[in-house]
Parts: structure tokens; sequence; C-alpha cells
């Protein structure tokens, strides 16, 4: 029995799970996949976003303003890379520029702030090699880590009480009295209040809560890593200036140094394939090269997909978030629809969102213990020699080098595996480390990795997956030894 159940474990969902840990609440977390950023939370360019791209009195609009200026505060405490680097919108005409300085009020009205035209010599000082005549400086935004901040939202809710169900995918929901009865892997739950935060099923699970009509579409994004030796060269993301409903391809750094090309926008009704076209990736090599030509195709090291969930209306226009309690329908339960890009920059500003609508008909006790501090992994590599020397006194297992292409060690390694939420994927090592995100892409310490994992949780080789449910590493030996 809980408090509050909330349905879908990413960044949004665990932001709502930490937040409510202010309060003394018991809160779960019902996740259907073996992490929580293996959608669209971490699937995506890992941009905080200024707010100026959405339409006025928008909740996107609110939220996303709201959560760029709290974000700094919200990496400080849950320790993940955040970089306030700033972002251009880049253009060439007449009509570009006209549209820029309509994309100035707009976002000036949301209260974005720091936002300017800038020279064509301004813009070639700030980022060598651009193309483009003049820019929008947007000089809040940013880039942060999308996987570790869902991490750490989601290791700090723990941390403050929640309980986090893996590989628990939501069957059915109904109504007994005043409790919600939820089955969910195979098991039931029962709360007092439900959250629908499921992100590409939150059609899904709101039509299970009664709450039927909304028409959902989805967009896939294909991008292109390119090595990090190129991050040096790339101070901010550059941008085309937007349409009305595209902001077009981008080229971004990320905290660690590589470069994202991307992405692409095409309409799908497929929400689970992550497959990657030649020919999109030739169109963002296409595209990006008018932008920044600072690069070639042997600079690729991988390929992904992310896939956001976009509600729009009979026309097909997209429209804005939908967080709503139908008191009527479905009492005590928080529905949220359509929450697409800015979600991970609004993520936190949601959350607080949602508790107070809940606290309009039900006020919290607050929770006095709450503790917003988490730590994550400290980098070995970026500590200086005096302090890796000692860690190294310390804890021998700093001084073996698991993973050579990103300089990860045996006891970063061993953290990862036996995390808070206990994810044992051969990925949430990689997303909790960046051990087999260099250029060999794992050729070297993958195998390593997956020995780490038999020895630590003491499993089987055929037991080891690489990401979802039935993504399993190894089905036998090719040798007895």
């Amino acid at each position: 029995m809980f408090d509050v159940l909330i349905i879908g474990g990413g960044v949004i969902g665990s932001a709502i799970a930490r937040e409510l840990g202010r309060y003394r609440l018991k809160v779960g977390v019902l996740e259907k996949n073996t992490d929580v950023c293996y959608e669209t939370s971490g699937r995506n360019t890992g941009v905080c976003h200024g707010g100026f791209a959405y339409d006025r009195g928008s909740l996107k609009a609110k939220l996303c303003v709201e959560g760029n200026r709290i974000m700094g505060e919200v990496a400080r405490e849950l320790d993940f890379p955040l970089k306030r680097c700033g972002k251009v919108l880049v253009g060439n005409t007449q009509e570009e520029y006209d549209r820029l300085q309509e994309v100035i009020a707009q976002g000036e009205a949301n209260g974005a702030t720091g936002l300017r035209m800038i020279t064509e010599e301004e813009l070639k000082a700030m980022i060598p090699g651009v193309k483009g005549s003049f820019a929008m400086l947007s000089e809040n935004s940013g880039i942060l880590d999308p996987f570790l901040m869902t991490i750490a939202l989601a290791e700090n809710a723990v941390h403050n009480g929640a309980e986090y169900f893996l590989e628990h995918e939501v069957t059915a929901i109904s109504r007994e009295d005043d409790t919600y009865v939820v089955t969910a892997g195979g098991e039931t739950f029962r709360t007092r209040w439900v959250i629908n935060s499921a992100g590409l099923g939150c059609g899904k699970i709101s039509d299970m809560l009664g709450i039927k009509g909304y028409k959902l579409i989805y967009s896939k994004d294909d991008y292109i890593i390119l090595d990090d030796r190129l991050g040096r060269d790339l101070p901010m993301p550059i941008y085309t200036v937007p349409s009305n409903t595209y902001m077009g391809i981008h080229v971004t750094p990320t905290t660690d140094g590589n470069v994202l090309l991307g992405p692409t926008a095409e309409d799908t009704d497929n929400n689970s394939w992550y497959g990657v076209e030649q020919k999109n990736l030739d169109y963002l090599y296409e595209e990006a090269m008018k932008l920044w030509p600072n690069f070639t195709r042997g600079d690729y090291i991988r390929t992904y997909c992310g896939i956001l969930p976009k509600w729009v209306d009979d026309e097909g226009r997209i429209q804005d978030y939908k967080i709503e309690i139908l008191d009527d329908i479905a009492p005590n339960a928080v529905n949220l629809v359509g929450m697409e890009s800015p979600g991970l920059t609004a993520s936190v500003a949601i959350a607080r969102y949602v508790i107070d609508m809940m606290q309009e008909r039900e006020k919290f006790e607050e929770n006095p213990d709450f503790d917003p501090i988490r730590k994550g992994i400290e980098r070995f590599s970026r500590l200086d020699e005096e302090t890796q020397a000692r860690l190294v006194e310390e804890n021998p297992d700093y001084g073996e080098l698991i993973c050579r292409c990103q300089k990860v060690t045996k006891a970063e390694l061993l953290q990862a595996i036996h995390n808070p939420l206990g994810v044992h994927t051969v990925t949430g090592v990689k997303y909790r480390t960046r051990a087999m995100m260099g250029r060999c892409q794992g050729g070297y310490c993958q195998m390593r990795i997956t020995r780490m994992l038999e020895e630590e949780l003491g499993i089987a080789p055929e037991e080891i997956t690489y990401a979802r449910e039935g993504s399993r590493m190894f089905f036998g030996k090719v040798r007895e030894v």
C-alpha cells in the first residue's frame, strides 16, 4: 500500500519521486524498463533550454523557464554535469533575421533572459568554423548529461525513501472505494494517489485511468555521435532558425566532449523501434556541414535514436503539455500527457507543479529528514595527480584501468555495478561511468565489464543483458576451457 504510485521512472517521474520525498509519504515508482533512462529521458540532445521556443503563455514555456532557472541548484545538489555555455541560432537571410527577432520577443514574453542578436564577427569569434551571417544568442542555455541527471534524481528519491520497481510494466488499473489497484510486473499494488508519467506510454495509462480521447503521435529523432576530439572546437550548441514545429538540425557538444549531429524529426506510429537508416545519416551529414563543416565521416563513432510523444488535435497540430486531475473521472490521479521536449529542462519544475496540484486537494506533512544531496561516482580521470595518488593508496582498485578510452577504473565500475537502483545491465554500467563510450565502443573493456558483473552479482553469463529484457549478451560457450 502506497500513498503515491508513479507510473514511469524517466526524468519526470523520477523528479516527482524525488520532490515527493520532501513530505511524509510512502512513494513507489513502476518502471517497465531495466533502468530509468532507456527511452526519451536518455535519448535526446542533452540541452538545457532557455524557454524561448514555446508559445507564449504555454505550460511548456512556463515550466521550461522555471526549470532553466533552478537547474544550477539542482545540478549542484545531485552532482550531475551542467555547463551554462549558451546556445546560438544561426541565420543568413532577412527572413531568418526577422524570425529570430520574433523568437526573442516570444522568449522575453515567456520570461526567458539573456537573449540578443549577435553579428557575424561576434559569432565566429565565439565558435571557430561556424557558417552564418548572424545569430541569436541565448546566454542561459546550456548542456547537461541526461543519463546522469535522470539517474541522480532516481537515486536521491531512493535515498529519501522511494521504492523503485524495475521491469514492472503496468497492465491494469482499477479503483476500489478510495484506492487504486495497479497490476504491474505480475504484482498487485494499492495506492491512494496515482501519477501517470509514462512518457511514450502516457496514452495507454490515461485510457486505463478512464481518461480517454487523447491522440498521440511520435517523433523519431536520429543522431550521430562524433569523436570527443571535436568537442574542443565547439563551445556551445549551434541551431538553425526554427520553424513553428521543428527546431532543425543542431550541432551540439556534450558535457564529455563529444559532438552530436541531429535530430531528424520523422513522424512514426512505432514508439519502440530505434534503428537509424542510412538516408538519415546522409541527411544529417549534409545539413550539419552547412552549419559547422569541421568534421568528416571518419569522426563518427556511433548513432542513436530518440522518440518523443506528442499530443495532437484532430487536425494534427501539436498541443501544449497536459497536466490534469479530473476529480469526476479519476480522483487522486494526476495525468501527464504529451511530455516531450523541453521535459528534461523542465522536469523538476514539472514535479513541483504536479505536487502543488495534489496539495490543492490534500495537504501533505513535510518531512524534516529530507536530504536533497546525492553524490555521484567521482570521475577518477578528472582528478589532480595528488588526489589520484591518495585514492589509489586507499583503494588499489583505483589503480586498475578497465576502460582505456575513457580512463575508467575498476573502483568506479564497482560503484556502478552496486548502484542504489539495483540496475545490473551492461548499459547501466556504461551510463553511470562512460565506460564503452570511447572510440572503440567497448572493444577493449566490454568483456571485462561483463566478467565483473558475473563475479560481483553471482550470476551466470547467460543472465547478463545489454539493456532491455531479452537483450542477452551470451547464449553459451563457444568452447570448453
